[in-house]
């Protein structure tokens, strides 16, 4: 298979992402035509001028350049906006279901209300599957740099919206910020109903993924490269069936693998972990999803049916219902054997 017919096949697979921070989709175009609207000055002059300042050399670094790009989203309409553009990039990958990540606090804290912010995302995500077919589900999370305090006030805030919202998650700086921090407001959230998700493994170590596993009882992993070295903790993943939500193109921009070619997810696969590859935050880390498949499978070396079982773990790890589950892997056993 040539690398446009491979192509062409991974674009057409069904499948569904379950890594991405919707904030992280805020595209330098996007940003620009959002500060102009919202009258706000950037400090930046151009677009070029932005993605030049994409040179991360750790997760911090991002992160102060994502929450700068975070300050020109302020109506119901942007954080539409924002939801649809990135829906039409992922219905042109060929994904067919997304489960989003979205930070409250990093609006809340600046004086946008809550309500807005889910309101606009909400409408977006209600415009994507009328009109591209795409199905979408809503992770909230919790930003680990701020308090647990905090975090509890944020899923107060979260209660009128418990209907619309599957789950609840972690993420922000991982280092000395351990998935324990927030084991209360997490049992909280489970109480609540939602499922419980955790950035865990990524710039961590081994032990905040056993915690994740144990003490928060989270119903996948974000990340989880650094499983890989603890053979017992790798081995209780497996046996767990633990969903991984890996984003190859992150890992490489923020340095977690020094090139491609060491990325661990075909390692990952012939353990038998549930792997899954993922954008994470797809405006700054150069690679929406068909990227992230196409640059993983070519540097190292996953085959037809590596690329076709990820698929089908997109959707095993969702939180679609069984019947809902069913029904997508079998459309991905389908597309393989017709193609």
């Amino acid at each position: 298979m040539t690398d446009t017919d491979l192509t062409a096949f991974v674009r057409g697979l069904p499948k569904a992402e379950l890594h991405m921070h919707i904030e992280g989709s805020l595209e330098p175009e996007l940003m620009f035509e959002l500060a102009e609207r919202n009258g706000l000055a950037l400090p930046f002059k151009s677009v070029e001028e932005i993605r030049a300042a994409y040179a991360f050399s750790n997760l911090q670094d991002f992160l102060d350049i994502y929450y700068q790009g975070a300050g020109v989203l302020i109506t119901e309409a942007d954080f539409k906006d924002l939801a649809l553009a990135y829906f039409r990039r992922l219905a042109a990958d060929g994904g067919t279901h997304a489960e989003i990540f979205f930070d409250p606090q990093t609006h809340t804290d600046r004086g946008i209300a809550f309500d807005v912010v889910i309101k606009g995302l909400l409408a977006g995500m209600d415009e994507a599957e009328k009109t591209l077919g795409v199905t979408s589900k809503l992770i909230l999370c919790f930003l680990r740099h701020l308090d647990e305090d905090a975090a509890f006030a944020t899923l107060e805030q979260a209660k009128p919206w418990l209907a619309e919202i599957v789950g609840v998650g972690l993420d922000s700086s991982e280092v000395g910020h351990p998935p324990a921090k927030f084991a209360r407001a997490f049992q909280a959230a489970r109480d609540l109903g939602l499922k419980i998700v955790a950035h865990a493994g990524e710039e961590g170590p081994p032990a905040y993924v056993w915690e994740a596993i144990d003490l928060v009882k989270v119903d996948r992993i974000d990340h989880g490269n650094r499983a890989l070295e603890d053979e017992a903790l790798t081995a209780r993943l497996v046996r767990d069936g633990t969903t991984l939500t890996v984003c190859p193109l992150s890992n490489l921009k923020l340095c977690g693998v020094k090139t491609l070619e060491e990325h661990p997810l075909k390692r990952m696969l012939d353990l038998g972990l549930k792997a899954t590859v993922n954008s994470d935050d797809p405006a700054y880390f150069g690679g929406y999803l068909l990227e992230n498949y196409m640059a993983t499978a070519t540097a190292v070396g996953l085959t037809r049916e590596d690329l076709v079982t990820l698929a089908k773990n997109s959707f095993a790890g969702s939180f679609l219902s069984e019947a809902e589950k069913a029904e997508r892997i079998a459309g991905v056993d389908a597309y393989a054997a017709a193609n």
